[in-house]
């Protein structure tokens, strides 16, 4: 049974429980010791394309309706009521966010600041100009890394979750972050 009511949920920026935090720390720290600019680009952009094909069949209503989904493995208690569309605009938020870093780093220049997950939560009020300013924001994280000759870069800017990150790790990260999205963008479409 559905309900129109505002679930109670975790406040945004929460984070992650512990046991799962300290789990997922582990395996990025592998993934980034056993993984190349190449696959995580390749990654990246298989990403892209499942979930180009899930938005295809959509109508304006399924894609804008917000939908209460279990909590997935990586993803934040406040971010479990969201729409399609509020997802791709927290997608977004993140890329932009994630070629800015990129390319400071590349520059030699630590970006000014902290990262932080509450501050890249959608608005509700989303509408379908996301799909394309989400579809541009990924045509520019892969512009930014292919720009960039050697992503494992001196300096570093630190994630919330995973600590101080070159730009190869940032690049990293995106590719997963990714992943983790379509596959919540999977589990609300589900529930439509």
């Amino acid at each position: 049974m559905k309900s129109d009511s505002e679930p109670k949920l975790a406040a945004p920026g929460a984070g992650l429980p512990a046991i799962e935090l300290w789990v997922a720390r582990l395996f990025f720290g592998r993934r980034l010791r056993k993984g190349t600019r190449e696959r995580f680009t390749a990654e990246f952009q298989a990403e892209r394309q499942k979930i180009a094909a899930e938005l295809r069949p959509l109508t304006v209503e399924q894609a804008s309706r917000r939908v209460l989904i279990p909590r997935l493995r990586g993803l934040e208690d406040s971010s479990r009521y969201w729409s399609v569309w509020m997802t791709l605009e927290h997608l977004r938020i993140v890329h932009e966010g994630v070629v800015g870093v990129i390319k400071s780093l590349a520059a030699g220049v630590v970006p000014p600041g902290a990262a932080s997950t509450a501050r890249v939560k959608p608005r509700v009020d989303v509408t379908e100009t996301v799909v394309t300013a989400y579809e541009n924001s990924c045509s520019a994280v892969l512009d930014t890394v292919a720009s960039v000759k050697d992503l494992k870069t001196k300096e570093r800017f630190p994630h919330p979750w995973f600590g101080p990150l070159n730009a190869f790790g940032w690049h990293a990260l995106a590719a997963n972050h990714l992943a983790i999205h379509r596959n919540q963008i999977e589990q609300i479409i589900r529930r439509l």
